[in-house]
């Protein structure tokens, strides 16, 4: 059983990072061409599909086999999980803040440029590398 949630687990975690990574990509494409209604159109059905279909679902799924394989292996001793969690709590933050983000451009209302989901971007990036790096390296065992 610890085998097929730990699978679950990794290929939820995979789907939700492909949303982590392309849905401000979409937003940099929407704030730069604000201008083009039809592409516009266009962009916020991707936005909400990629959002909805694919991210609350991966999201869900990863929190949940996540706090399972938690329960199994303990908090007590294992000082990487907790910085792990902590990791995982500011990407469900993010995730969130891209919903806010996704309702004010379907509002027409977001003022944000090109050049700050760009930056926005490398959220993820970043966490995702502490956050394998806990799992793989354990430096706090």
């Amino acid at each position: 059983m610890h085998s097929f949630i730990l699978w679950f687990h990794v290929v939820s975690f995979i789907s939700w990072f492909a949303v982590l990574f392309y849905l401000p990509r979409l937003y940099v494409y929407h704030a730069e061409n604000i201008e083009n209604k039809g592409f516009v159109e266009v962009v916020k059905i991707q936005e909400m599909k990629l959002l909805k279909y694919i991210g609350v679902p991966s999201m869900w799924t990863t929190i949940l086999t996540g706090s399972y394989l938690s329960y199994e292996i303990g908090l007590a001793g294992n000082g990487w999980l907790h910085v792990k969690i902590s990791l995982v709590v500011l990407l469900v933050i993010y995730f969130f803040s891209m919903e806010k983000y996704r309702k004010e451009f379907l509002e027409d209302r977001c003022t944000k440029s090109g050049k700050f989901f760009r930056m926005y971007n490398e959220i993820p990036t970043i966490l995702m590398l502490f956050i394998v790096a806990m799992v793989v390296v354990k430096p706090f065992t």
